[in-house]
């Protein structure tokens, strides 16, 4: 039997090249915060580059190694593109978080074609092209990783009043993705794992906050979970600690809705 320390758990990410998307606000921009805290290499990718610039800027302030490189989910070229510099900028992508996402907030009989082709685009197809083109290089190269694929509990749940049929479906999607693909990755020592969060603070929270008004009064503990507070969860699934998880989702929604 292997031989672990007591506790078997580290902090130390020195040895890897991490890639956060949809890192330009809110949990992305905390994700990629956390992961340079812990010694990775970082990219930061997302759409608006004077964000992704000031994500940098701030790890770099901080002692940090990070690169800024732009990305267009609903884009395979991007996608594919941006991975290329990423890699010739720092290396093999050894921690992958999907965490790109964009809300519908229209009711299905009403939402356009465009708007169905963005959220399936960005919310699923994106994540499941760049955690293959991810996966294809580690697998060439002999190399564990592990992948984070950022859900919702709306992939669990949903309410009269959201107006979130489609994104729940996409994340409901990521939820099998992580499965299946942890499934068949697993031979390559490539780790894939989900947070499904519920309300939390960020830019996507508030554009549903100004629809629907103060959720909040109907938790139990009435108050929005802070993105700081997924730091333990996320640093755990990219740790060698949580080499026999796999294929897992976790909940993280300080008990705001029912089991």
């Amino acid at each position: 039997m292997s031989e672990y320390p007591i506790p078997n758990f580290s902090l130390d990410l020195s040895d890897q090249v991490a890639l956060v998307t949809g890192s330009t606000s809110g949990l992305g921009r905390r994700f990629a915060r956390t992961l340079a805290a812990c010694g990775a290499r970082v990219v930061v990718s997302g759409r608006r580059v004077d964000k992704l610039t000031e994500v940098a800027g701030e790890i770099r302030a901080a002692g940090g190694i990070c690169e800024a490189v732009q990305l267009d989910m609903t884009s395979r070229e991007s996608i594919r593109a941006m991975l290329a510099v990423s890699e010739e900028k720092l290396g093999t992508i050894t921690i992958l978080v999907n965490n790109a996402g964009i809300p519908d907030a229209q009711r299905a009989t009403k939402m356009p074609d465009k708007l169905i082709d963005d959220v399936f685009s960005t919310n699923l197809i994106g994540p499941y092209i760049l955690s293959c083109e991810v996966a294809r290089r580690l697998i060439e190269k002999k190399y564990p990783g592990r992948m984070v694929n950022i859900s919702s509990v709306a992939a669990f749940d949903t309410r009269p009043g959201s107006a979130a049929a489609l994104y729940s479906i996409t994340k409901a999607g990521i939820v099998r993705m992580t499965e299946a693909l942890a499934v068949e990755w697993a031979a390559f020592n490539i780790n894939v794992n989900c947070i499904a969060p519920g309300a939390f603070s960020s830019e996507m929270m508030d554009g549903m906050l100004e629809r629907m008004g103060d959720i909040t009064k109907g938790f139990p503990r009435q108050r929005l979970g802070q993105p700081a507070q997924m730091d333990s969860t996320l640093l755990y699934l990219v740790s060698p600690s949580s080499e026999c998880v796999t294929g897992t989702v976790i909940k993280i929604d300080d008990g705001q809705g029912a089991r």
